[in-house]
């Protein structure tokens, strides 16, 4: 179910009999045709497990499936929106970016710190995002939430992609996060806040990139 962009913080999504598709609630501003919204108490397809997950991370972003047929216009606070496309490989992405994606992704839950040890749970407190992050598996749409626009940084084999942990917005692919310091780093570009930290995403995949260091 791809989306389609109307302008930078506004996409249209085609919602077809017998698929589903899940937004974050208040995340509809109009809508055609006879589409219903029902609040999903059950942390869409991740279960239980999901569920609790995001509860322990004080991530309990809530979410409506759609169903029905017609489009739905979505955005939400005025945010910057960009829509990834999956072809069977993982999006790890925080839960309170997630605009609205599939419903044939496969949702779950992961502990940073698996992909980290102590550095994982270390970019979880100086980030302030939670130790638990959003996963969606599979083939289909996600549109996520960044502040003033987003890009995206392939990731290769032998090259690592460096960025600010308060830039970071997702990532997907085989790719493997730590968290560095590079002390001095922030006072040589002005910004002299004594917390020089990068996140390191090396292996094969892509990272996406806010233009701002904002939180949502």
């Amino acid at each position: 179910m791809p989306f389609r962009e109307i302008n930078s913080k506004m996409v249209e999504a085609t919602v077809v009999p017998g698929q589903k598709m899940y937004s974050q609630r208040g995340a509809m501003l109009a809508y055609k045709g006879d589409v219903s919204f029902t609040p999903n108490i059950a942390g869409g397809q991740g279960g239980l497990m999901s569920m609790i997950g995001r509860r322990v991370a004080d991530e309990a972003t809530p979410l409506m499936t759609v169903e029905g047929s017609g489009t739905v216009m979505f955005g939400h606070g005025g945010h910057h929106i960009q829509v990834i496309g999956l072809t069977g490989d993982t999006l790890y992405v925080e839960a309170d970016r997630l605009l609205a994606f599939d419903g044939t992704l496969q949702q779950g839950t992961m502990f940073m710190g698996s992909q980290g040890g102590v550095m994982g749970m270390v970019r979880g407190q100086i980030t302030g995002q939670g130790l638990f992050t959003t996963t969606l598996k599979g083939h289909g749409s996600v549109a996520v939430m960044a502040h003033g626009g987003v890009i995206e940084l392939p990731i290769t084999p032998g090259r690592p992609v460096h960025v600010d942990p308060q830039a970071y917005v997702a990532h997907h692919g085989d790719v493997r996060n730590k968290l560095s310091t590079a002390l001095g780093w922030r006072d040589m570009v002005g910004r002299g806040s004594g917390e020089a930290f990068q996140l390191e995403l090396s292996g094969s995949g892509a990272v996406y990139v806010q233009a701002s260091e904002e939180k949502l």
